[in-house]
């Protein structure tokens, strides 16, 4: 076993892309993204780290498990940290097929996979090993006005998304207590920062603003999120899988509650700062309300007070700090965006199979 490689699935999407970054620089860890490149993975975001000589990229798909048993066998990790995911609920309600072979069908690969090589493993080595599987708080259901979502809280998932990424938790904890392998399990709080694709909240209200179109709220936007700044969270990332006890469960929140409306009319504010409009309109005169969702869960929070008891991890960033820093980085980075809205990021997905990677 390389006691410093490490395989992370899922490194071309938002969170991935983020935890590759902060590894390559701060860490000597040997980072194997292993990526199916979907719609929502995007090489640019890993731009920094490329030519990296501790950074390698491997197309394949997680359900493969020919692929997935030859690459633990090349590599022979420390550890993996599981996110690729479909995690879209608008698109889980629209097809929910490709949630279930992703989440669940991947995952359960994954595991065997994993299992697999573990079980060659010897004294130290096997007892090091990690697999470290990133789910989310949606696993929950919804909260009532007060309360907070604690690692004991009861699953109640309301969506495809979110019942698929349920039953992926259940399958890392029964390979854990059925066969023994050292799984850590975390539960993380709406994320939000540089590099997340446009299809999500945030970055879809600021690029819709800076392109003068209506900004899209459901139902009264009161629906409540505790949002997480994912520089914050890949840095408690990193700390479950060096100090987390294995068969534990960590939940990773900001403690930043806001409504979707109170979010949206933040950051229309910080565009009003940032890039007034040309016209002297305020960005908020773009909100438009629309036809809630199905099964659009009230509220998220999250309680984060055992990962700050145990690891002693806080975040750094409040969401105001935060928000500003991503609305920034979104005005800075308009290549990074266009190549999102043009669709031409996908052509690296087509050009790489071409070349049969």
């Amino acid at each position: 076993m390389n006691a410093k490689t490490l395989l992370i699935t899922g490194g071309a999407g938002f969170i991935g892309s983020a935890l590759i970054r902060h590894l390559i620089k701060t860490t000597d860890y040997q980072v194997i993204n292993i990526d199916k490149l979907t719609y929502a993975g995007n090489l640019a975001s890993l731009a920094q780290v490329v030519d990296h000589q501790r950074y390698h990229f491997i197309q394949a798909d997680i359900a493969d498990a020919t692929r997935m048993q030859q690459l633990f066998a090349d590599y022979r990790p420390a550890a993996i940290l599981h996110l690729a995911a479909e995690s879209h609920v608008d698109r889980s309600i629209d097809g929910p097929a490709a949630f279930v072979q992703t989440n669940l069908i991947g995952t359960y690969t994954l595991l065997e996979a994993a299992r697999s090589y573990w079980t060659t493993l010897r004294g130290s080595e096997q007892r090091q090993f990690r697999f470290q599987h990133i789910s989310t708080d949606e696993v929950f259901g919804t909260l009532g006005e007060h309360g907070l979502f604690s690692e004991a809280s009861p699953y109640q998932p309301n969506s495809p998304y979110s019942a698929t990424k349920a039953g992926s938790d259940h399958l890392v904890r029964a390979w854990h207590h059925t066969y023994g392998l050292p799984v850590l399990v975390t539960n993380c709080s709406n994320n939000y920062g540089p590099y997340q694709f446009p299809e999500k909240l945030i970055p879809l209200m600021i690029l819709n603003g800076l392109a003068g179109k209506s900004l899209p709220v459901y139902g009264d936007g009161q629906h409540i999120r505790d949002w997480l700044y994912v520089e914050d969270h890949v840095r408690a990332l990193q700390l479950i899988l060096e100090q987390g006890r294995p068969g534990e469960t960590y939940n990773i929140g900001g403690q930043n509650e806001r409504t979707n409306l109170e979010v949206v009319n933040q950051i229309c504010s910080t565009l009003d700062s940032l890039q007034p409009t040309t016209s002297g309109r305020t960005y908020r005169e773009l909100i438009q309300f629309v036809t809630d969702r199905p099964g659009h869960d009230v509220r998220y929070a999250i309680d984060a007070s055992k990962i700050r008891r145990e690891l002693g991890w806080q975040p750094r960033e409040d969401f105001d700090s935060g928000l500003q820093k991503t609305v920034q980085w979104y005005l800075d980075n308009h290549d990074w965006c266009k190549q999102i809205q043009n669709g031409h990021y996908q052509q690296q997905r087509l050009g790489l199979q071409e070349l049969g990677l």
